[in-house]
């Protein structure tokens, strides 16, 4: 039974551009034709092809993801087709390809572009027979899976060059899609901060970003999309946790190299103080202990593991604070197992 469309989880906003995705989305998902994903990396195209494959018939199913430019030619055509027993030095036994373990369910291709063209001889084949041909066997194997493909390049560029067979093109390309950039949804981005605040929140409460730091995202490229900002977020959530946190609490090196030119132009356009700056010889963990306002190592002589109990008693104490000691939420707010949190409890005497 195909999915309600109430049951489908939102990963865009309700600009123009994401909304009139969204209502393609509706007719594209519940059916089984091939979809290709053109954007920058970062942008989400993974995230795209998995609500697709939840709002299916095949939601039930195996979503399989397989990123094409990660693993090394001579790896790839085992890893997507599978291979028998001795087809090659190493293959000690049977082995299901990611296409088939898709059998079913939907396979996604990231990063089509950086496919080999002889494996894309290959796919071509999948696509116009449904069946696999394992490495080493001569039996085909009938699969059923629905392909959805991605890339950040330009594939009518690769076509002209011979790096990408159009024929294969053709096929996969039944239904293209364009993922837009983050700096072209500005007016996303405070929806993606307070989405990615509660995702990767440490505590009950997630960290918030005041309008002045707002400011400045909404003024940054974010070259690596989506995925830059999640990163952000999470690291605001760590240094931050449950706060609300402005431009001027923030060591300019926790802001990336991009964001602290976008910082220190709107704070002087606005007369306001920079950043706090870090000197050069500060570690990471330097920075993250004063903003939890722990001593620098630099500064003590606290041996690491030292420090490390330091900063785990910390924060089983805040934790414990915010859900008035009750035990077994705190450890959900951790993600520890209850014993090993009392365990902690009583090694740093909490009780």
């Amino acid at each position: 039974m195909r999915n309600s469309k109430s049951t489908a989880k939102p990963i865009f906003g309700e600009s123009k551009a994401t909304a009139e995705l969204a209502a393609l989305l509706e007719k594209i998902a519940p059916t089984d034709v091939s979809v290709f994903i053109a954007g920058e990396s970062g942008s989400g195209k993974e995230v795209l092809a998995r609500q697709i494959h939840d709002l299916s018939d095949r939601s039930g199913k195996a979503f399989i993801a397989v990123n094409c430019g990660a693993i090394p030619r001579d790896l790839l055509e085992s890893e997507l087709f599978g291979h028998v027993k001795g087809a090659f030095t190493g293959a000690v036994s049977d082995r299901e390809g990611k296409i088939a373990a898709a059998n079913g369910g939907t396979l996604f291709l990231d990063e089509i572009g950086d496919m080999p063209l002889e494996m894309q001889v290959k796919l071509l084949r999948v696509v116009q027979e449904r069946v696999v041909d394992p490495v080493g066997s001569n039996a085909s194997v009938e699969v059923d899976v629905r392909l959805i493909s991605a890339t950040h390049r330009s594939i009518e560029a690769q076509i002209e060059k011979g790096e990408f067979r159009a024929d294969l093109f053709f096929r996969l390309n039944v239904v293209p899609l364009a993922l837009p950039p983050l700096r072209d949804r500005i007016d996303e981005i405070k929806m993606f901060v307070d989405h990615f605040a509660a995702l990767h929140s440490t505590g009950s409460t997630p960290v918030k970003v005041d309008e002045s730091l707002i400011r400045v995202i909404q003024n940054y490229e974010w070259p690596g999309n989506i995925r830059e900002l999640s990163n952000f977020m999470q690291r605001l959530s760590v240094l931050y946790p449950g706060e609300t946190v402005s431009l001027a609490m923030i060591p300019l090196a926790m802001l990336p190299v991009g964001l602290q030119e976008v910082a220190a132009s709107q704070n002087e356009a606005e007369g306001l103080p920079q950043s706090p700056e870090s000197d050069g010889d500060d570690s990471y963990l330097d920075i993250v202990m004063s903003a939890r306002g722990l001593s620098p190592i630099g500064n003590n002589e606290l041996s690491l593991k030292e420090t490390l109990n330091s900063v785990e008693k910390e924060m089983i104490s805040k934790a414990l604070q915010e859900v008035d000691g009750n035990v077994s939420m705190c450890a959900r707010i951790l993600k520890v197992q209850r014993t090993t949190l009392i365990e902690r409890i009583k090694k740093y005497s909490l009780t």
